[in-house]
Order: C-alpha cells, then sequence, then structure tokens
C-alpha cells in the first residue's frame, strides 16, 4: 500500500497518540477514575480511532479506487477491500 507507506510517519504519530489515550483510559479504569473523566477519554478516544479510519479511507479511496490509469480490475478490487473495511469497522 503505497498510501500507507507515504504518509508512514503522521500516521505512526497519531497511533501513537491514540495508543497514549487508550493507556490513559486503562489507568482511570484501574485507579477507579472518575465516571465522567472516564466517559471523556472513551470519547475521546473514539474520536481519534475515527479520524485515523477517516483519513485511511480517503488515502484507500483515491490510491486504489479513483486514481488515474487503474483498470476496472484494480477499481473493482479497491472497492471491495474499501467496503469489507468499513463494514468490519461499523459492526
Amino acid at each position: 500500500m503505497s498510501h500507507i507507506t507515504k504518509a508512514k510517519d503522521d500516521l505512526l504519530k497519531r497511533i501513537r497518540r491514540i495508543a497514549g489515550q487508550v493507556q490513559a483510559l486503562e489507568r482511570s479504569v484501574e485507579g477507579d477514575g472518575d465516571c465522567a473523566r472516564t466517559l471523556h477519554l472513551v470519547a475521546a478516544t473514539r474520536g481519534a480511532i475515527n479520524g485515523l479510519m477517516d483519513e485511511i479511507i480517503e488515502a484507500h479511496a483515491r490510491e486504489h479506487v479513483a486514481a488515474a490509469g487503474l483498470s476496472d480490475a484494480e477499481r473493482q478490487q479497491g472497492l471491495i477491500e474499501l467496503l469489507e473495511a468499513i463494514h468490519r469497522y461499523n459492526k
């Protein structure tokens, strides 16, 4: 996936921030954190993951579905991969 390779550093930064949010959530639960704060941590983590997913979906669509020069078979395969990922994510 060349679009992953191109954005690797930025994606890794986002993933590391998400990992930090998950660790903060874990500490909150382990330390009997305030319920409202824990809810906010969950919401923030979910938002960060959604943002990451949006970025990767957009890059995949541009690279594997909408890019000039793709064959019909390549576009179809890119679309199938994209839809499968979206369906899994939404479960």
